[in-house]
């Protein structure tokens, strides 16, 4: 009985794990609190960047999107703004959304209330002094989150922001492989008549230059199969 009472803890602990990973990782997870996915709204879709501004492939992604006439949401790194602040101005004066992606890209699921204000703190400051605009729109590193995060940020004043529709495009080197997989997951929600909040990155916290003509690539070929036929919004559209 002692070894199967072992057993049963053992397991319950694991469980117990298992149920706060899934909540301070999964994107879809209400456990630790609401964030800002997608809506309920057949044929809208949010395309949204993470990591950057990256000197190398950002000014190449805002043509792309211009040359589609699409608006797209940022999700900055403080550290790299700082370092490129002409290129965030770039990013509001063409009209997309800048958000805050923390300072250093630490996981904040594993991060002291102290550290979380900082990381926040820091990035609004700087991106609302170079882009000129309250910055309302927070999402956590790897997605990572716990309660505090999400209270922090909406202490300050911005809406914590998950995803429906990502793939490992920091790492694929084909940007048609990284499109189909997106389009399917897109097809996917689309057809349960939900709206797609996708992921792609145009920068690395590890490389503030980091090569990312595949996640570009992987952009232009979503803009062209979905432009005549859906919407691209902001993040913002979907907030009453």
């Amino acid at each position: 009985m002692a070894s199967l009472g072992w057993i049963v803890g053992v397991g319950a602990v694991g469980l117990a794990a298992g149920g706060c990973a899934y909540a301070a990782m999964w994107p879809g997870s209400r456990i630790f609190g609401d964030a800002l996915i997608a809506p309920r709204r057949r044929g809208e879709l949010a395309l949204t960047f993470d990591d950057g501004p990256n000197p190398a492939w950002t000014p190449r992604l805002l043509e792309i999107l211009a040359s589609h006439n699409v608006h797209a949401t940022f999700f900055l790194l403080g550290s790299h703004a700082q370092a490129e602040p002409e290129l965030v101005r770039r990013i509001a004066a063409a009209g997309h959304l800048i958000g805050n992606h923390s300072w250093s890209h630490p996981n904040l699921a594993l991060s002291g209330r102290a550290r979380i204000r900082a990381e926040l703190t820091q990035t609004c400051d700087v991106l609302e002094q170079v882009a000129g605009m309250q910055v309302r729109y927070f999402r956590p590193p790897f997605g990572a989150r716990r309660p505090a995060a999400l209270a922090v940020a909406r202490e300050l004043g911005m809406v914590p922001v998950l995803w429906n529709a990502m793939t490992s495009d920091w790492c694929d080197p084909s940007g048609e492989r990284i499109a189909a997989r997106l389009m399917a997951r897109i097809d996917r929600l689309l057809k349960r008549g939900w709206a797609a909040n996708i992921v792609l990155h145009d920068g690395g916290h590890l490389d503030a230059a980091a090569y990312r003509a595949p996640s570009l690539a992987a952009a232009g070929l979503m803009l062209g199969h979905y432009k005549r036929s859906h919407r691209f919004v902001t993040v913002d559209t979907w907030v009453a």
